[in-house]
């Protein structure tokens, strides 16, 4: 059974390295595809990235909610990424033109990472979570139905993994299930 947010949080506190390990492990993906998604240079994702995870040390004990801890994380790469991007903004312009500096920050305001771009990106994350928590068998399964362009016959990923071409459809729904369980 996956170790939760909680008690990797939890974990954390008491100075547990391994946890510290695990929790970075788990949310990389996340952290680093939110200013990617944004536009940022790879210099600066990887600010965000070391920004994030600077500030969770800080604020750790301050954590009032362990178990929403993603969300917590996606504000705070959300919040990092717009004060990169706002400050380069600002570079950018001469201090004198109040209104060149007025336009961009109305447009920095409504160019947010919009709410559906972070929605696809949680799930995705959930995702690629809940197939690591899967067997080894299960999650090659669905790694070849479902993230290749082509998803090969059942007899060549029976062959692949070993099995009767039978039993492809049986573990396939019972690979579904066990995703929608670790949701």
């Amino acid at each position: 059974m996956e170790t939760t947010d909680k008690q990797l949080l939890l974990a954390c506190r008491r100075g547990d390295e391994t946890a510290w390990e695990a929790l970075i492990a788990r949310y990389q993906r996340l952290i680093y595809a939110i200013p990617r998604r944004a536009g940022l240079e790879p210099d600066q994702i990887a600010e965000v990235f070391q920004e994030v995870f600077a500030t969770l040390i800080e604020k750790l004990d301050e954590i009032e909610q362990p178990d929403r801890l993603q969300a917590w994380l996606v504000t705070t790469a959300r919040r990092k990424t717009w004060r990169i991007i706002s400050k380069g903004k600002a570079y950018a312009l001469s201090s004198d033109d109040e209104s060149i500096k007025s336009e961009i920050e109305q447009a920095a305001a409504n160019d947010s990472l919009p709410d559906a771009v972070l929605l696809k990106l949680e799930e995705q994350h959930q995702v690629r979570t809940a197939l690591a928590a899967l067997d080894d068998r299960c999650r090659k399964l669905l790694m070849m139905l479902f993230y290749t362009n082509e998803p090969p016959a059942y007899s060549e990923i029976a062959r692949k993994l070993g099995v009767r071409e039978g039993s492809i459809g049986p573990t396939r729904a019972l690979s579904g299930k066990s995703i929608e369980v670790a949701r």
